[in-house]
């Protein structure tokens, strides 16, 4: 590996540690949103409960997403500390540069993003 690309490596694990703590932290500040909706009907009407729990939903989805996208940079992370990194999981051919600009925790190349695997 030169010297450019473990400056590159370098600039992209920067940039996945940010992201990991960023995911991390908009996680726990949305703790509450995730929690059962109350179902009392002396103080809720009913579309106010139908509309709770619709938010509720959404925010269990939002949150099952963010899951996979921390798996998705800590993955990235392992593969850097054992040299994996900027080769497809699929196929283990490189993955474009521009592609890793774009998403450094990108696990595949274009063509088996695709499905077209080379």
């Amino acid at each position: 590996m030169s010297e450019l690309d473990k400056k590159v490596i370098k600039a992209y694990k920067k940039a996945l540690d940010v992201r990991l703590k960023e995911l991390q932290a908009v996680q726990a500040n949305s703790a509450e949103s995730r929690e059962p909706v109350t179902l009392d009907q002396t103080t809720t009407g009913r579309l106010s409960r139908m509309d709770a729990l619709q938010v509720q939903a959404m925010a269990l989805e939002t949150d099952r997403r963010r899951d996979l996208e921390i798996i998705r940079v800590e993955t990235a992370l392992e593969r850097m500390t054992d040299g994996d990194f900027g080769y497809c999981v699929t196929c283990g051919d490189d993955i474009e540069i521009k592609r890793l600009d774009n998403d450094p925790s990108t696990p595949t190349c274009i063509g088996c993003a695709r499905g077209s695997i080379n």
